[in-house]
């Protein structure tokens, strides 16, 4: 839900940046958290089956290392699809970062190709804290990513 200017700021700001690599990920990150509702963000690394903590602004999570399948991350990647999840209670699989998390989002990043690279998590303590605006804001953030990633 967030709205076209404030993305337009945030976007512009990570793209004008100089940085690369985890540098990028790590300033992305520190843009995206000062938005209402994103309260938690990271990026995960796709390292074969698994997905790798990367840069991320937040609580620290035991959740450093997810099996593909599991939880919201881990099925973005087995269902090759962004998940924007209302309500985690009602999820099954869930991983539970904090208690104070409510909703998520993760928006795949993909090379040139279309391959996987990782993904942008983000967590918010409010129920339905996230739509398709913040999906599509994210996935021209994490399109800034792919071009930067190494």
């Amino acid at each position: 839900m967030i709205g076209n200017e404030t993305a337009n700021i945030t976007v512009e700001a990570i793209a004008s940046s100089t940085f690369r690599g985890f540098e990028l990920r790590k300033f992305a990150m520190e843009q995206i958290a000062t938005l209402p509702n994103y309260n938690w963000c990271g990026v995960y690394i796709l390292d074969g089956n698994q997905l790798v903590l990367d840069a991320y602004i937040g609580a620290a999570t035991d959740h450093v290392r997810i099996p593909i399948g599991r939880g919201v991350c881990g099925t973005a990647v087995a269902e090759n699809a962004n998940q924007i999840v209302e309500d985690v209670s009602k999820l099954e699989n869930y991983l539970a970062c904090s208690l104070t998390t409510k909703s998520e989002i993760v928006v795949l990043i993909r090379d040139a190709s279309g391959e996987i690279l990782g993904q942008i998590d983000i967590d918010g303590h409010a129920v339905g804290a996230f739509d398709e605006s913040d999906e599509e804001f994210l996935e021209s953030g994490g399109k800034l990513l792919a071009e930067r990633w190494l």
